[in-house]
């Protein structure tokens, strides 16, 4: 009998310790379907500004070095001193230089030039004048060439050929087309820079008292594209001659490509140079996002290439890869959004290692803003006495914080995306000219991501 109640109270005992770790297990489960609700609702409603806020998490360490103002004078020798600038042109006389000037000029007839009190004459003792601003829309002009055609009168009455001279003229860029290299570049810009749709496009131009249609417009697009193509391969060739450079890509939308739906997936890759000597971009469609694209891009290149981390840049010959500190700085950023779920306890608990992790990185970019201006060797030197210990002592924190985090948190994610880009992301101590982030190559897509969409026939490289 005393050997059943042991044995009962046993598996009673083990049955509450299951259960007492299922529990665990279930709130572990529901604080993250928590924080990726809260993440959801503030990507899809929230601010997507990355900036810190100023407070606590600015303060977890360094408070002294976060606070301090090189430039700030002392209290104690305060010196007052008043100057006077000579006066500057206005803002908007600044905006105004430059401009062309059109003159409306308003007189009095000599029968009002006869005064209407005593009946003497007028004479002039002032200007008043009125600036506005005028803005002349785009007009289509129809464009005629005249060639001159002239033969030899005597080779046509007695010469047994009659030889036609004609004059010179330009060569069309399009034969037989109503283009010109204006309308088509007009078109173009329209379309890849400022985002136009050809529907609207079309509509512009019907209010501007033309029809042309889309199908005509997107013929153009394709002739001009072709032309440009010489262009794309010599400053390709001119890009891979460089040894720093960055990369990207983004998702597109390819309507009626035959052999795939609407809804596949498609990439276009950016490559572009980096911050010293003049900017080349680039962008390139793929179908997929494989690695075989940047590596059949890149033939040629040695040298640094910046890049988000993403693997398919991995394994590239000769190339060193520069990770981005933007994304390892997002992830904790995301993680804080996150700890906005929890109960005020779980959050007290849990804020001290995102707000960390964001702390360090913060500070790396307040290095680099210190930095922008010098050059290359003094911001190569700098890194090594500034940037260096931090990220050595942001290392040794990762290492020590990731057993301590489970991995499928915001947190956990952000430590480990750190220590898998590890050799990425210390890569910016190598040079001067390299850079903390990827955000060069970012921006350069934005503007194509504004007029994502686009149809099977405009698959070309491009020019930025």
């Amino acid at each position: 009998m005393v050997l059943l109640e042991e044995t009962t109270y046993d598996a009673l005992l083990k049955t509450r310790k299951e259960q007492a770790e299922e529990i665990l297990v279930l709130k572990a489960e529901v604080d993250w379907y928590k924080q990726q609700f809260c993440l959801a609702q503030k990507r899809l409603y929230g601010s997507s500004s990355e900036k810190s806020p100023v407070g606590q998490e600015e303060m977890l360490f360094n408070e002294a070095e976060a606070c301090a103002s090189e430039t700030l004078p002392d209290p104690a020798t305060e010196t007052i001193t008043y100057t006077r600038n000579k006066k500057t042109k206005g803002r908007r006389e600044q905006q105004l230089e430059g401009l062309p000037v059109e003159e409306h000029n308003y007189g009095l007839t000599d029968a009002e030039m006869v005064c209407q009190t005593c009946g003497g004459p007028l004479h002039k003792i002032g200007v008043d004048t009125r600036q506005e601003l005028t803005i002349y829309p785009a007009r289509v002009v129809l464009t005629k060439h005249n060639q001159d055609k002239c033969s030899c009168r005597d080779c046509e009455r007695n010469g047994i050929e009659n030889p036609i001279v004609t004059a010179p003229m330009p060569v069309p860029a399009f034969k037989n087309s109503l283009a010109s290299p204006s309308a088509v570049a007009y078109i173009m810009s329209q379309k890849y820079v400022d985002g136009l749709p050809l529907y609207r496009q079309e509509q512009n131009l019907r209010r501007l008292g033309f029809e042309l249609s889309r199908k005509v417009m997107s013929n153009w697009v394709i002739m001009g594209a072709d032309l440009l193509e010489v262009l794309f391969d010599r400053l390709k060739v001119l890009l891979l001659a460089r040894d720093v450079m960055a990369a990207d890509e983004t998702p597109i939308q390819v309507l009626h490509e035959e052999g795939r739906k609407a809804q596949q997936k498609s990439y276009t890759w950016l490559y572009r140079s980096g911050r010293y000597g003049p900017p080349i971009v680039l962008y390139e469609y793929k179908e997929t996002r494989e690695a075989e694209h940047p590596l059949a891009f890149l033939v040629g290149f040695v040298g640094y290439l910046h890049v988000d981390g993403y693997q398919s840049y991995e394994g590239l010959p000769g190339v060193i890869l520069v990770g981005c500190w933007a994304h390892a700085r997002r992830y904790f950023i995301e993680a804080l959004d996150a700890l906005k779920s929890l109960s005020p306890m779980q959050r007290k608990s849990a804020n001290t290692a995102a707000s960390k992790g964001l702390a360090y990185c913060n500070k790396l970019f307040t290095i680099e803003r210190d930095l922008r201006d010098v050059t290359p060797e003094e911001r190569h030197a700098a890194r090594q006495l500034r940037s260096r210990p931090v990220v050595e002592e942001f290392h040794a924190w990762l290492v020590e914080m990731q057993p301590q985090v489970m991995s499928k948190f915001p947190t956990g994610k952000a430590i480990q995306y750190c220590l898998n880009q590890w050799d990425k992301l210390i890569a910016f101590l190598l040079d001067g000219r390299l850079e903390l982030s990827n955000n060069r190559a970012e921006r350069s897509i934005k503007p194509f991501v504004i007029g994502r969409l686009c149809c099977a026939q405009h698959k070309r490289p491009y020019v930025a």
